[in-house]
């Protein structure tokens, strides 16, 4: 099925219904395909996510920890450092 922009937007919730079901939606922008719209397996999904390490497995999740390293500072404003990009 081919979408435009403007009626993906209209009726989003209705569209991925569709995807649900497992049909594939093509949205187009003035009539060039831009996007496919296709139904993800959550478990696979969210397996490469951990193994990627994007997100962590429930009962793992750790927050990260600051190093024991000073937190770098600037030597000048970014408004010096841009000034001195553009002379």
């Amino acid at each position: 099925m081919d979408i435009g922009i403007t009626e993906l937007r209209a009726h989003l919730s209705q569209w991925l219904e569709h995807v649900r079901e497992g049909k594939e939606v093509v949205v187009t922008d003035r009539g060039v395909p831009v996007a496919r719209l296709l139904v993800v397996g959550a478990t696979a999904a969210l397996e490469r996510l951990a193994i990627e390490g994007v997100i962590a497995p429930v009962g793992r999740a750790r927050r990260p920890v600051a190093s024991e390293r000073p937190r770098a500072r600037a030597r000048q404003s970014v408004a010096e450092l841009v000034s001195e990009q553009r002379r």
